[in-house]
């Protein structure tokens, strides 16, 4: 069995949640000088791969990538080469700071409003007391304050800096900044800050299992209706792309 599932000429690797927080766990302990930068590839970001030259170099020389979207585990199972589960933004930052809280690994959060990050840094403090919480910074930042912010991740040398800026913009600051954050680890989360803030309600575990966290959301967040518009396109485009 191939170790990847090409989805739209992006090789997703066939990995779960554990193999996910194992394989990031071996990169925190056998830290090597260059960054490694994991992507969670939802379907709009797939569909912008293909007309943007750059975010599509940043997703090819990732470190890690993972399904984030039941759209993503769909296609792979349509295409007859499916990825085992979904590995979502939101899930693999809970599963790192449950790692972390044993661990004992440092964070720093840069993302959400200030009242969001200040929260969610909060709820990590009282929910995990062994995460080490080096710092944090909202994502609402002027370019005048940038030069700070990455001087500040760079001398507090986070294990995992956690970016919460939305997609693609998270993951082109990482790559933009990747010799000057110093960090381990750098993953961009989406809205994932909301979620541990407690600003948005994560959908039940049942809608969950029975892949309908995206109806969930659009139902308490109408205002997201065009976004889903996105999914059938993207899975009507996805199974007749023609591999290369």
């Amino acid at each position: 069995m191939d170790e990847c599932s090409s989805i739209m000429g992006i090789p997703v690797p066939k990995m779960t949640m554990q193999e996910t927080v194992d394989a990031i766990s071996r990169e925190i302990t056998q830290h090597k000088a260059e960054l490694f930068h994991v992507i969670t590839l939802n379907p709009e970001m797939t569909m912008a791969c293909q007309h943007d030259p750059d975010l599509r170099r940043i997703v090819n020389e990732a470190g890690l990538l993972t399904a984030d979207g039941i759209g993503i585990i769909m296609v792979s199972r349509l295409k007859g080469n499916p990825l085992p589960e979904r590995v979502t933004g939101c899930d693999l930052l809970v599963e790192l700071l449950e790692k972390a809280n044993a661990a004992s690994w440092s964070f720093y959060l840069l993302g959400a409003e200030e009242s969001t990050s200040r929260q969610a840094a909060k709820a990590i403090q009282e929910t995990y007391p062994g995460v080490t919480l080096l710092g944090r910074h909202h994502g609402y930042f002027a370019p005048s304050e940038e030069e700070r912010i990455l001087t500040e991740i760079h001398s507090l040398k986070p294990d995992v800096l956690i970016v919460a800026l939305g997609a693609p913009r998270a993951e082109k600051w990482i790559d933009q900044h990747k010799n000057r954050l110093n960090a381990k680890i750098a993953i961009g989360v989406g809205g994932s800050l909301d979620i541990i803030a407690g600003k948005v309600k994560r959908a039940p575990v049942m809608w969950q299992r029975l892949n309908a966290e995206w109806l969930f959301r659009l139902i308490n967040q109408p205002s997201r209706w065009r976004r889903q518009l996105l999914l059938p396109r993207f899975a009507v485009q996805a199974l007749r792309y023609k591999e290369k």
